[in-house]
């Protein structure tokens, strides 16, 4: 079950990294007021690219490459930490309270299910270490 919700939800990745260059093309068309968010989401674009690649990857051998698992977890938790923290103080955009959800839940059953697959400890996880 944890190797397909990696494999599908790192499939995902692929449309939110197209959807995020497509806005960073449209602002350079457009001339966007903007424009000094076209590098940043470019580059994040990709960078989605290669993580959904590296997700669909290591959903094929979840022992030997949960640290990719995992580390995409942390970065899934960090996403929906940082919108609930600026939401604190009214920095957020109500359009993003949904990945509080939906990073959160991905991002704890990656970090979860690492952990479950390797029968390692969280810090055995972080640090990239195998259970043997």
């Amino acid at each position: 079950m944890l190797v397909k919700f990696v494999f599908w939800t790192g499939a995902s990745d692929f449309l939110v990294g197209g959807l995020t260059i497509y806005g960073a093309i449209s602002i350079l068309i457009n001339g966007n007021q903007a424009p000094e968010q076209f590098i940043p989401l470019m580059v994040l674009g990709m960078f989605l690219f290669m993580a959904a690649a590296c997700l669909m990857w290591a959903s094929t051998d979840l022992v030997r490459r949960y640290p990719i698992v995992f580390w995409q977890g942390l970065v899934r938790l960090t996403a929906a930490g940082s919108i609930l923290l600026a939401s604190v103080n009214g920095t957020a955009e109500q359009s993003l309270y949904f990945l509080v959800v939906f990073d959160g839940i991905i991002g704890a059953t990656y970090v979860v299910g690492s952990m479950k697959v390797t029968n390692s400890s969280f810090l055995a996880c972080l640090l990239c270490k195998d259970s043997s």
